[in-house]
């Protein structure tokens, strides 16, 4: 894997997507100068004869030659999306050895954590479970490179955890401004990071503590989010009932969303991949992650393989076919044949959305770029201004290409395809 021979400089940067020119993005980042000699992955053609995980992420790495450029944005930001990405990466590098890989990811930690462990735009007194994804990029990191840094940093990161507001059932609020609210999306954002952490640094009855309290979150999911009727799970839970998007019976807002839907499949198995194979709570989540599957199935469209935005209305005017969510569902599902969570009959199904993903959702210019297209760029709950939840506001959120949180599912997706 020599085709690119030198990483991305830090301290001038061309964001091609955000057209923006960035210097000098962090002051506190020292680098030996040895590091910054040499072309840059920005000049190179990108080889089709690549598997498609690699020529995504290589794509990604031209879009946004830093990644916290990933999600399009301007400056340094600790953002969930750009997790996913780099997880792609590290499976990539470990596979590989190609530092070009490996140089993107830990780029990213040097520039974003400072020496005193502090982290870059994160706000500890805001409780937003989203900002616990990018841990699992420190983790790595700390494991591989040992920096004290990144060791304050993960403590910090744990420390939200222990002071996150919860439902009267020990369910974590997405944030603390959405109070009594449970999202499918706060799953993928704390859970993992929450098991990976504690299978790096908690043992005996602290881990065991841990482990029941993350396999509870799962619990409350379906306890409260899960439509008997249809297996798909609704976007949020308000124990209150007081937002205006949620059914004042039952506290849930209105519709299926694809990516929602999709961050609590990846969420499931990638906790899996942490949680002790003793822990009572590992066959329920397999359960869980069965009937989830099975739903999923249910609402595929039969023509192209694909997912709806909103997932059981794929015929009303609007809707379209979604990439992220489409992403999410072949990740999971493929990853779940391959850890034999679940049996090889859903392997044709998996495999059926990611040949639709190839056909009609990626495209290939001249270079060798891989784009990914119709992603919903984002949906929420509330705020200001307010998102009903309505099927209205599903379709009416902006589309666009190579959002992260599709082209990194995709990457994923692409390396338990490759794993065959």
């Amino acid at each position: 894997m020599n085709f690119i021979q030198t990483h991305i400089k830090i301290y001038a940067l061309t964001a091609l997507c955000a057209g923006v020119f960035f210097s000098c993005a962090s002051k506190t980042v020292k680098r030996d100068s040895s590091e910054n000699q040499s072309k840059t992955v920005i000049n190179e053609k990108i080889p089709t004869n690549l598997p498609w995980s690699q020529r995504m992420l290589l794509s990604e790495m031209k879009r946004f030659p830093e990644a916290w450029m990933l999600d399009y944005n301007k400056f340094p930001k600790w953002s969930y999306p750009t997790a996913i990405v780099l997880e792609g990466a590290e499976q990539i590098y470990e596979q590989t050895g190609n530092k070009e890989y490996y140089n993107y990811i830990s780029t990213f930690g040097d520039t974003m954590v400072k020496e005193d462990g502090s982290i870059i735009s994160y706000d500890l007194s805001k409780y937003n479970i989203d900002m616990l994804n990018c841990g699992n990029v420190l983790l790595y990191l700390y494991q591989k490179e040992k920096k004290e840094k990144y060791l304050k940093a993960l403590q910090t990161l744990r420390s939200q955890i222990d002071g996150q507001p919860r439902t009267s059932e020990g369910g974590f609020w997405h944030k603390k401004i959405y109070p009594n609210q449970m999202w499918l999306d706060g799953l993928y954002m704390g859970e993992p990071f929450y098991a990976h952490y504690t299978s790096v640094f908690s043992k005996g009855k602290e881990a065991e503590k841990s482990y029941d309290d993350i396999v509870n979150q799962f619990d409350l999911i379906q306890k409260h989010l899960l439509d008997q009727k249809t297996g798909l799970l609704y976007h949020a839970w308000d124990e209150s009932r007081e937002q205006q998007w949620a059914d004042k019976k039952t506290g849930l807002s209105p519709n299926f969303w694809s990516r929602a839907m999709g961050w609590y499949g990846m969420a499931m198995v990638d906790v899996l991949d942490y949680l002790p194979q003793n822990h009572p709570g590992r066959a329920r989540i397999i359960s869980y992650l069965k009937s989830y599957c099975d739903a999923v199935i249910k609402v595929q469209d039969r023509q192209t393989g694909l997912w709806y935005q909103v997932l059981d209305k794929g015929s009303e005017k609007g809707n379209y076919l979604e990439a992220t969510g489409s992403s999410m569902f072949v990740y999971t599902m493929m990853k779940s044949v391959n850890k034999k969570y679940l049996p090889k009959f859903y392997k044709k199904y998996a495999k059926k959305g990611y040949e639709g993903i190839l056909k009609n959702l990626i495209s290939v210019d001249k270079n060798g770029m891989v784009s990914l297209n119709q992603c919903c760029a984002v949906a929420g709950l509330g705020g200001n201004p307010y998102r009903s939840g309505s099927y209205e506001y599903y379709i009416n959120e902006e589309i666009r290409s190579n959002d992260p949180k599709g082209t990194g599912p995709f990457i994923l997706a692409s390396l338990e395809f490759e794993k065959q």
